[in-house]
């Protein structure tokens, strides 16, 4: 695994489309094998149909030349064009601060310096303290530093100058908020050894320093850990009646953070319109020092958010170059593909979909990949890093390869279910770097638990394409209009507005949706701008490992209010029936149908299954069909007054815990063995127009749809939906 490594610039494609791959191998590897195939079951489980994937032969086919590619963590801003400083000697700096990590390393906060040749000046925070460093080659780096350290997330304003002339650093270091706790201002003037420093060649960054340059770049490093505020840099020195202001006069920079919260441009307000770029998605759209409490939505006052958070372990992308590229032929029918990577001691699989052009369907159902939840979870560490997972789970933790990988590199950066180095919560992932966890083999959770489904499907003789919750956000109703039949996987948890909007609009128009998992359609999220592979979510409510600080709960994407949809008021409940209500993991149960069950208009569900029969006491996660993730009905919420109740669960466990917002106090009897809301309830309804919605409410039941080669009473529903989902007979509301 850790030999070769691949990612992919877009999740789907189709005919005439082109996917690039991005490849690096170890030092020590010289080439490697490629191969395209397409997916059918990735899951090994000893008890599952297990593992089938077929090749096909294309124009990649074959060996690579192999190389080794970085990948560089840690956000930053750096300067578009850096030339106007080229002749800089004199100068002043001034900045606001909120350092998260302020004792962890030296971290740069405004710098034109290059860490390996010691050339340039940078002001930094060195052992807790605001310092200056300059310098003009090996050997000459000067520090001047104020001395009393910094206290974790406070803010302060930072001054420095430096008279070139009489070789003098001045440093001031003053808290912003009046507390006596935080110590006072400091005002340091302190002579240097050094008599002028040397302009580095590397541009002008907020947040890091250049480690090295050459003529194609630079590598950063020492990037900061916290909120910046307000940079500016003045071409001269100060005297002491204006240090604080900084004179507009002789005014070089002035970035104002408040304008382009949405974008990853950053805004020179001085006339040389010395404008710079983020790099390594900084979080934006964060309280500054003005902010009060008094407003929430950065657009109504982007002055209250003229702050950015950045981190040492930010990752938009990894940056590689593509190694090769492939273009999607007629041959390839829509389905789930991968490139197989291979070379001596190592082997991955980089996932991708094709589907149908828009606008032609080749089938009368779609499968709808989830994957904005494939991307919310991508390298999550949770499985080593909580430590209290085992105790909510109820059960020892099952490693797989790529938790212990993940663990060995940081660079692979983080999921929506981690927290950044310095505690904040991680607000954006992306999928353009190595996911170990979008991998045949690896845990059935997510991918693996949605190529159930496809491997049922196929097992089962109907056709079908597939399309992601990218190409739906991005293409909406149109992409979903030409099929009779929309299939979800096994946890479609993280949904846009675009998406939400689409599937509403499928169902009005007829449409006929089975939903075949749980805990769907549960948070709110944005789709970067610019590329899809980038989701932002802010959760505050619900099922969540850490809270997001106050004010700081709308995107920054699209400027919408994060947290769930059912907060928003366009749960799940409304769109399929149920919702999230409880979670578990020890173990699964199973379902008994209820009296509805047998009225006409849901007989055909239940053809051929027994009254009293269990349904799903059967499964490869945790024996059974209900459970991991469950919903039920609920009318507050939503759920359609004709919405019809087929089945209950039961056999839950006492570790099932009903999600915090079902919450409103605690209670001893909250558990799945004695608490009657803790449930999955499998549901019907009729919808506009002919159409209908079918659901499980339970993430395990496409884990259970292959059990003994898919002859069980699992199976037997879901094709008996599907069956009549296929037929054009109209669905009528009782």
């Amino acid at each position: 695994m850790s030999a070769v490594l691949g990612y992919c610039d877009k999740m789907s494609a189709s005919t005439g489309e082109t996917i690039r791959f991005m490849v690096s191998c170890k030092e020590s590897v010289t080439d490697y094998e490629v191969k395209i195939v397409r997916l059918i079951c990735t899951d090994d489980h000893p008890d599952g149909p297990g593992r089938r994937e077929f090749s096909l032969d294309t124009p990649v086919t074959g060996r690579h030349h192999a190389r080794y590619q970085p990948i560089s963590m840690g956000s930053y801003i750096e300067l578009e064009d850096s030339s106007a400083l080229d002749t800089l000697e004199s100068f002043s700096l001034q900045i606001l601060i909120w350092p998260t990590t302020p004792g962890h390393q030296r971290q740069g906060l405004i710098t034109r310096w290059c860490e390996s040749q010691q050339l340039g000046f940078a002001l930094i925070i060195d052992s807790s303290c605001a310092a200056l460093m300059l310098g003009r080659g090996p050997g000459t780096a000067t520090i001047v530093s104020t001395g009393i350290p910094l206290i974790a997330r406070e803010w302060y304003r930072v001054t420095a100058s430096y008279n070139a002339k009489t070789g003098t650093v001045r440093l001031q270091q003053t808290p912003l908020r009046k507390n006596p706790v935080l110590d006072q201002a400091v005002d340091l003037s302190q002579s240097t050894t050094l008599a002028a420093y040397q302009i580095a060649n590397s541009p002008l960054l907020f947040a890091a320093w250049a480690n090295e340059t050459t003529d194609s770049g630079f590598m950063p490093g020492g990037h900061y850990n916290g909120k910046l505020e307000a940079p500016r840099l003045i071409g001269r020195v100060l005297d002491e009646s204006n240090m604080l202001s900084l004179s507009a006069d002789d005014t070089l920079g002035a970035w104002n953070f408040s304008f382009g919260i949405d974008s990853d441009t950053v805004t020179d307000c001085s006339p040389n319109r010395l404008h710079a770029r983020t790099r390594n998605l900084p979080t934006r759209a964060v309280t500054g020092h003005h902010w009060n409490g008094e407003d929430f939505r950065w657009q109504d006052r982007p002055e209250h958010y003229a702050a950015i958070h950045f981190h040492d372990d930010d990752l938009a992308d990894a940056g590689w170059d593509p190694d090769f590229s492939l273009t999607v032929t007629d041959d390839f029918a829509s389905g789930v593909y991968a490139v197989r990577l291979q070379c001596d001691g190592g082997l991955d699989y980089v996932p991708f979909a094709v589907r149908p052009t828009l606008g032609r369907a080749n089938a009368p159902i779609a499968f709808l990949l989830s994957s904005a939840t494939y991307t919310a979870y991508a390298n999550t560490r949770m499985a080593i890093s909580d430590p209290l997972d085992e105790i909510e789970r109820g059960a020892l933790y099952e490693l797989f390869e790529a938790d212990l990988y993940l663990q060995e590199h940081p660079e692979l950066g983080l999921s929506l279910y981690d927290s950044h180095f310095d505690g904040s919560p991680v607000v954006c992932s992306s999928r353009l770097r190595p996911v170990l966890n979008i991998r045949p083999g690896t845990r059935l959770w997510n991918f693996n638990a949605d190529m159930m489904i496809v491997d049922w499907l196929t097992t089962k003789g109907f056709a079908f394409d597939v399309i992601t919750d990218e190409d739906l956000d991005r293409d909406g109703l149109a992409l979903l209009a030409p099929y009779q039949t929309v299939l979800t996987g096994s946890h479609p948890e993280y949904v846009s507005s675009a998406m939400m909007d689409a599937l509403e609009g499928y169902l009005d128009s007829g449409g006929r949706l089975m939903y075949l998992g749980g805990n769907g359609f549960y948070w709110k999220i944005s789709f970067h701008s610019s590329d899809r592979g980038i989701i932002e979510c802010r959760k505050s409510e619900g099922v969540r490992n850490y809270e997001q600080l106050p004010g700081e709960r709308h995107h920054a994407f699209d400027g919408n209010p994060g947290g769930l949809w059912r907060n928003a008021g366009r749960g799940p409940n409304r769109l399929v029936g149920i919702g999230t209500t409880a979670f578990g993991f020890d173990s699964c149960g199973y379902y008994r149908r209820t009296q509805a069950s047998f009225e006409s208009r849901t007989a055909f569900i239940f053809e051929g299954i027994g009254k009293h029969e269990l349904i799903g006491n059967f499964g490869l996660v945790g024996n059974g069909a209900a459970g991991i993730e469950i919903d039920r009905v609920n009318r507050y919420l939503g759920s359609p007054a004709h919405v019809c109740i087929v089945a209950h669960s039961g056999g839950l466990s006492r570790c099932y815990l009903p999600a915090p917002e079902e919450m409103q106090y605690l209670h001893p009897a909250m558990s799945g063995d004695e608490n009657p809301q803790v449930r999955a309830d499998m549901v019907f309804f009729e919808g506009p127009k002919g159409g209908a919605v079918f659901s499980t409410g339970s993430i395990a039941w496409a884990t259970s749809l292959c059990h003994a080669g898919a002859m069980n009473n699992v199976s037997r529903i879901t094709e008996n939906v599907l069956n009549r989902f296929l037929d054009k007979a109209p669905f009528v509301k009782p």
